[in-house]
């Protein structure tokens, strides 16, 4: 796989899953824009250790519709063209039901799809202006095996993901008459600060024995992943959900 002269947006690429992907497409010859929040220092950091040059960050806010039409301006200012947006920026809170007041429900549900469906909702629109603009693009959206077996401790969350996933392949049917792929890549547990607490306390013994693997997925697996949805030749996949969960959940 060859990104050279590929302009690769990564959303949340301070850490975790977003850094390995930032720095895979950085491997393979991209030149990619890093995108943070409030990981400035991280994203600095990340961008001199990336191979190559001319990789740059840029901070937003997604949560509001204006810093994301913002980030996707000053990205297109700066490159002159966007060719893959990746959205991986997204929040996991587990809040089980029967603890919650009504304001508190309200408020992680609010959360919850406002980071994980409407900002990417918002980046994929206005990332596909630009690439129907060029002639084409790919957009890589990474979702969760909580859309299919549900997420009973973080119930907003597995309904975002499942929105994600439906909203992706209906863009996947709108745009590819426009030479844009749209893809998803659906990871079960992963090794990242966002899973640590669980991961690393009482029930992460059982979350690993979910895989006959013994083990969570690192995040350079996910960004293997990722980068071979958006790689050349992988047109005719556009609208799947490739799952990588190492056989945690199996669905038909």
């Amino acid at each position: 796989m060859d990104f050279s002269n590929k302009i690769i947006l990564v959303t949340g690429a301070a850490r975790g899953i977003g850094c390995a992907t930032a720095t895979t497409f950085a491997t393979l010859g991209g030149t990619v824009a890093v995108h943070y929040n409030r990981s400035r220092t991280e994203a600095e950091q990340l961008i001199a250790s990336l191979p190559g040059s001319n990789h740059h960050a840029f901070g937003a806010n997604l949560t509001d519709p204006t810093a994301c039409e913002q980030l996707v301006a000053q990205v297109l200012d700066h490159y002159g063209r966007l060719d893959i947006l990746v959205n991986n920026a997204g929040i996991f809170e587990v809040k089980p039901l029967a603890e919650l007041d009504y304001a508190a429900w309200q408020a992680t549900w609010t959360r919850t799809l406002t980071i994980d469906l409407v900002a990417p909702a918002n980046l994929c629109f206005l990332a596909a202006q630009a690439m129907i603009r060029q002639g084409g693009g790919k957009i890589i959206n990474i979702s969760s095996r909580g859309a299919f077996r549900g997420e009973p401790n973080a119930l907003p969350y597995g309904a975002a993901k499942a929105g994600l996933n439906q909203m992706s392949q209906s863009l996947a049917q709108a745009l590819a008459p426009h030479n844009i792929f749209v893809g998803v890549v659906a990871p079960g547990f992963v090794h990242t600060d966002m899973a640590a607490t669980l991961l690393d306390g009482p029930e992460g013994e059982g979350i690993r024995g979910q895989s006959p693997l013994g083990r969570v997925a690192t995040p350079e697996e996910i960004a293997q992943a990722v980068v071979r949805l958006a790689a050349d030749g992988m047109m005719f996949a556009t609208g799947c959900i490739l799952d990588v969960n190492g056989a945690s959940y199996l669905r038909s």
